[in-house]
This record gives C-alpha cells, structure tokens and sequence, in this order.
C-alpha cells in the first residue's frame, strides 16, 4: 500500500504543478465535468494526519477534486462491498488512502 501511496502521491504533485495552467483554463471556460465520477463527499482535512507524505496527498486531493474524481481507482474499492467507492476521489473522503 506504501507503494501505491507513493505513486498516487507523486500523481498529485504531478497533478499540483499543472494546477497553475488549469487554473487559468477554468477561468476561462469552467471546469469540464463530463468525465466525473459523481463524488460529492469533502475530501479529510490534510492536518488531521501526522505523515508529512500522506498530509501533502490529501492536500492535493483537496486542491484538484474534480481530477481525482476522473480517475479509476486502482486499489478495487470500486468493486468491494465494504468501501463501494466511485472514483480516486472517493479514498480521500475517508482515511483509506492514507493505510
């Protein structure tokens, strides 16, 4: 799951540092929600954990909702009758990614 972790989380950064352009672009014409997934949950508050990489992940997530929620989830909380997630999204309205 540390693997994963990291890879999601070198997503945002990735993510992060085209905010600026994205930014600029929704300005002009909206946010494109075609491929939204439907989440409408408020992703956890960054400071309630204490791991600076997992603080840094759900802050991004915070920033970008609506590229998260385009995203398949990979880690199958989709298809788990416990979880039942819709989107990447969908791990940072809870602390599941963050385990």
């Amino acid at each position: 799951m540390k693997i994963f972790l990291s890879f999601i989380l070198v997503l945002l950064m990735l993510s992060g540092s085209l905010n600026f352009a994205f930014s600029q672009e929704k300005q002009k014409k909206g946010i494109d929600q075609s491929l939204r997934k439907g989440e409408t949950r408020e992703t956890l508050e960054p400071s309630i954990f204490r791991d600076p990489m997992i603080r840094e992940a759900y802050r991004v997530a915070k920033e970008i909702p609506w590229v998260l929620d385009s995203i398949y989830c990979y880690c199958q909380c989709k298809e788990s009758p416990v979880f039942r997630h819709k989107s990447l999204l969908s791990c940072y309205v809870d602390d599941h990614a963050a385990q």
